[in-house]
């Protein structure tokens, strides 16, 4: 995964308030923390922002230069959206180093086809695992090529990149694969709703 350099400033005003009007000013709130380092306040540019996530996702790592002099790299451990704007509310960036193993949430994408008449579903869409920060995996593949119905894939038989170590529970299960209802199936459950009576409230008598 490559750096994104981006700029920042830092942020003196807190609160929902001080949130609104940093984004209405184009940028996102964000706090940076970690290696004992005292949590500081900053706002990024949300247009750069998007288009490094759009780049590289959320296994980005920012290389990030505060007005005030502050240079440090740093991971998106947690992003908070407005779903109804599509945009960013807030973001904890965590601060790494070069070399330094850190353990994160990878995505996981299912790849190949199981055999015919089957539905794969995935049970976790991410993987916790132990990476170089600077070096951390896009996404991690539970290939299902060929399994049957009854079959799952653990964690444990995912194959990670070179230099990634497994940071889950070996026998969790990432996908399940199972057998497709059939036409006649899904004919019977639709006849047996139909064929379920309804209720009909009694009538209320009414005493003259």
């Amino acid at each position: 995964m490559s750096e994104v350099r981006i700029s920042a400033e830092p942020r003196t005003e807190f609160g929902k308030g001080g949130a609104r009007r940093t984004r209405r000013a184009g940028k996102v709130p964000a706090v940076l923390y970690g290696h004992g380092e005292k949590p500081k306040h900053i706002s990024l540019p949300a247009r750069d922002f998007a288009a490094a996530l759009r780049h590289g996702g959320t296994m980005q790592v920012f290389d990030i230069e505060v007005s005030d002099g502050t240079k440090v790299l740093a991971l998106a451990k947690a992003i908070q959206r407005d779903p109804i704007k599509d945009s960013f509310d807030h973001v904890d960036l965590l601060i790494v180093r070069r070399g330094e193993m850190v353990t994160i949430e990878v995505p996981v994408v299912l790849a190949g086809e199981a055999a015919r008449n089957t539905l794969v579903m995935l049970e976790h869409d991410k993987l916790a695992v132990l990476a170089d920060a600077t070096r951390l995996p896009e996404r991690l593949e539970a290939s299902v090529e060929g399994l049957d119905a009854g079959s799952h894939v653990t964690a444990g038989e995912i194959t990670l990149p070179e230099g990634v170590e497994l940071a889950a529970e070996p026998d969790l299960v990432i996908a399940v694969v199972a057998a497709a209802p059939t036409q006649a199936q899904m004919e019977g459950e639709t006849t047996e709703a139909a064929a379920e009576p309804t209720e009909v409230p009694e009538a209320e008598t009414v005493q003259a």
